[in-house]
């Protein structure tokens, strides 16, 4: 089911006559910047103005008309508008193309398939025989139809056509149009990346020639491709932007499918009431436009929302209306949809042997895609798995993740990669937890774990030495639990009840949690209180001790004293440091005090770390103390003592520094960042969470102007390095996806080759900071290791008596291994 906008710009035409042609030129210049309302007002008064007297230019501005009319969505409009015929001597010319071409379009928004098809083949004809110079345009519309009709490869045949044809003749306001029918047709090919290039390159083309209504598409279709790669904060963001952009054009068509879309966000991020009342709003402006695929969409949507709130009456009402309309329009695609739903219904009824029937129907169909496939195979396993079925259950899971897998490993971006796993979040919840209810938590651990790795393991290059999800875990979590020297406490956190694996050299427990939601919440205000004024150990938390009660205390009799504890958090642990959790015995103290701590995103890839080359030679390279030219990050002005101190620790022969004007992204590559043993900024840093890896250190400005260091090009640039250090304000991403943990900064260097980074989890102090890696860099000159010496010099703060004690000084630090 294709849910993205199409752009249908026809070329206008010229002729001698300097008045009219100077009010067509303004109008529809008008229409190309996305003042449809007014576009359209005028060009029905210039065509009653010419009616009469001057046929031919009434029907410019008659079809000129009809055109906003279609991008308005008000299909049956300008099938009135267009109804009566050419004068004679018109009938074969290029007006006569635009008449048939827009009808063709109308009739194909209406359901109206052969009479769409025989309009198409009039322009056709007419444009052949009389070697018109809109042959581009026919190609367009021929695109939109069958794109509508989910016909994706012919689709992108005509829009690249179209395309070659705008790009001969200079046309940039059809360039963008068919830059932006491009994306659509990659969204329906499921190539979600590739439609973000599309759509941006419509964007940037779009704003240098002012072509609103393309803007606006643009916006709404990178929602979509987000959407589609599980960002769903960012596809909100650009679903709102469009739908208010499309409301101010008078785009009905538009404004139909952003509000589905925005509902479609809410209701997948649990927000029931929400979604409803967005979807809701698109099914009443869908049926008032005639749109009977919006309608479809509309139903289908509320459908889904009344199964997941149990209103099976109401679901059985909007999927047959669905259905009924589908099947109507010969919409398969559609048509799946509906039958999801149906399929749905008979579960929630307890008729499992029709529940079955369509599952098989929709997950067997070639016309499903990706994400119907995945779900009624997951549905599948769930209905297997009630009727007492493992075996057959098991099939199911496997099937639906196989298909996810195929998708994901389909994206050619590695940003764009992150996000995407997102969108079977519930598929992998599930599949653990039927693993750990059928008494098998190993291979639960190892569907967990599999879930986490794939995208650090391809940009590893470890495609060929990716675990399978069904094989065993014992060859992995112990052994990786004796070369990291302790216990590894891995997490997942599920909608229903979560789960932690105590893992050590000699034995794996599986320990069930409480659900997500709470230990979130838990999280969130501990969180808020380590990054206040107040000292939680001196007021004793609650909040602190609860966290430590239930993610280690379950745990403890596996943790030796002062062992060391390697923990793979997952979702909203990523943002929380488990060495501030309070310990209650003997005394209230901080967990740091009993164990050295260590984070890391993997079992599988911990072999991989291990495996990478060093460099044969101790160096280092330290930036820091930039001259950053955005105002809204101050000078650090201990800087210059922290880099001081960090020099003291190492020969001068051995170091390159690069202070103020010379700490620059220019001089960070120009080092060969790979020849280093030891990385260290001293910086600000910036983090994105919409998306992690624009996440950049703020360095001095280079030659070219750019002054930002970013995750993304970090990645790109191989390391070996046994350390890099972080030491900045919002050094470490504070987005977490399902499945891929906390990205941003130190995530960049561990994925490109470096075993250890230290990151902050929060701003860190200017202040407090040197004199912690004075004292870091202290205990590395005398053997220690890197999570050794991070935790002495942490103890000697909290040990202190000053400010300094608290975790809001030294708990933001974390040390990130072997990702």
């Amino acid at each position: 089911m294709l849910s993205a906008s199409l752009l249908l710009l026809l070329q206008g035409c010229t002729r001698r006559e300097p008045r009219p042609q100077v009010a067509f030129e303004r109008i529809r210049l008008a229409f190309l910047r996305g003042e449809l309302d007014r576009a359209r007002a005028e060009s029905d008064r210039a065509s009653k103005q010419f009616s009469g007297h001057d046929e031919e230019w009434a029907w410019r501005f008659r079809l000129l008309e009809a055109e906003i009319l279609a991008n308005q969505g008000l299909s049956q409009d300008v099938v009135n508008l267009l109804s009566p015929q050419l004068p004679q001597f018109l009938a074969h010319g290029e007006l006569a193309v635009r008449q048939h071409m827009l009808l063709a379009l109308a009739n194909s928004h209406l359901g109206h398939s052969s009479q769409a098809d025989e309009n198409l083949l009039q322009a056709e004809q007419i444009c052949t025989a009389s070697n018109c110079a809109v042959m581009g345009e026919v190609a367009r519309i021929a695109g939109a139809i069958e794109a509508e009709r989910d016909h994706a490869e012919k689709a992108e045949s005509f829009f690249r056509q179209s395309l070659q044809i705008a790009r001969e003749r200079g046309d940039k306001f059809l360039e963008c149009s068919d830059l932006l029918n491009l994306g659509v047709v990659a969204i329906g090919n499921e190539h979600f990346d590739e439609s973000v290039d599309w759509s941006n390159a419509a964007t940037d083309l779009a704003q240098a020639v002012r072509a609103g209504l393309t803007e606006e598409k643009a916006l709404g279709n990178l929602g979509w491709a987000y959407y589609k790669m599980g960002d769903y904060e960012k596809s909100l963001d650009f679903f709102v932007a469009a739908g208010k952009r499309s409301q101010e054009l008078g785009a009905v068509i538009d404004e139909v499918e952003w509000l589905n879309d925005q509902g479609l966000v809410y209701f997948q991020t649990g927000q029931f009431e929400t979604a409803e009342k967005y979807y809701r709003q698109s099914l009443e402006l869908a049926r008032g436009s005639g749109n009977k695929v919006q309608t479809i969409q509309a139903l289908t949507a509320l459908g889904f929302l009344s199964v997941q709130t149990a209103q099976l009456a109401e679901a059985r009402q909007f999927s047959d209306e669905a259905l009924r309309l589908a099947r109507e329009e010969a919409d398969r695609p559609d048509e799946l949809y509906a039958l999801l739903i149906q399929a749905q219904i008979a579960g929630a009824s307890k008729d499992t042997k029709r529940a079955e029937e369509l599952l098989l129907e929709v997950a067997g169909d070639p016309g499903s895609d990706t994400s119907l496939r995945w779900e009624a195979h997951e549905d599948l396993a769930g209905l297997y798995e009630a009727e007492g079925q493992p075996a057959r259950a098991e099939e199911q899971f496997r099937q639906s993740i196989a298909i996810v897998e195929a998708a994901r490993g389909s994206l050619r971006h590695e940003e764009f990669r992150l996000p995407f796993l997102a969108n079977a979040a519930h598929l992998y919840d599930e599949y653990v937890r039927s693993l750990v209810a059928r008494g098998q938590p190993l291979r639960a651990l190892q569907v967990a774990d599999y879930s986490r790795a794939q995208t650090l393991l391809e940009g590893l290059g470890a495609r060929a030495k990716r675990p399978a999800p069904g094989s065993s875990p014992q060859l992995q979590a112990q052994p990786a639990a004796k070369a990291a020297g302790g216990t590894i406490l891995f997490y997942w956190l599920g909608r229903a009840e979560s789960y932690l694996w105590a893992i050590t050299p000699r034995s794996t427990r599986v320990l069930r949690l409480p659900a997500r939601a709470e230990i979130e919440a838990r999280v969130q205000a501990y969180r808020r209180v380590l990054t206040g004024p107040r000292d939680p150990l001196q007021t004793n938390n609650s909040d602190g001790h609860a966290l430590y009660d239930v993610l280690v205390a379950p745990a403890a009799k596996l943790i030796a004293p002062h062992s060391r504890v390697l923990v793979i958090p997952d979702g909203t642990l990523n943002n929380l440091n488990f060495e501030t959790l309070l310990v209650s015995r003997p005394r209230p103290h901080y967990w740091i005090e009993d164990v050295t701590v260590m984070n890391a995103n993997s079992i599988s890839l911990l072999a991989e770390s291990r495996s990478r080359s060093r460099p044969s030679t101790e160096k280092l390279l330290l930036i820091g103390a930039a001259n950053t030219p955005d105002r809204q990050y101050p000078e650090l002005t201990n800087a210059d003592a922290e880099m001081k101190a960090i020099q003291s620790h190492f020969p001068a022969a051995s170091t390159q520094v690069f202070a103020r004007e010379k700490a620059t992204t220019a001089a960070y590559w120009a080092s060969k960042p790979e020849q280093f043993s030891v990385i260290h900024f001293v910086a600000h840093g910036s983090a994105s969470q919409l998306s992690p890896l624009d996440s950049a250190i703020l360095l001095s400005n280079s030659a070219d102007g750019s002054f930002k260091l970013y995750a993304r090009d970090i990645i790109r640039r191989p390391l070996g390095a046994e350390l890099v250090t972080i030491s900045s304000c919002y050094g470490e991403g504070t987005r977490a996806y399902t499945g891929e943990g906390l990205v941003g900064l130190s995530w960049a260097f561990l994925r490109a080759g470096a075993h250890n980074v230290i990151g902050a989890l929060w701003e860190v102090s200017d202040t407090s900071t040197p004199q912690l890696m004075d004292r870091f860099y202290g205990e590395l000159e005398q053997g220690k290791s890197p999570e050794a010496a991070l935790r002495e010099a942490k103890l000697e703060m909290i040990h202190s008596d000053g400010v300094f004690r608290k975790p809001f000084y030294w708990a933001p630090f974390q040390l990130y291994v072997g990702l």
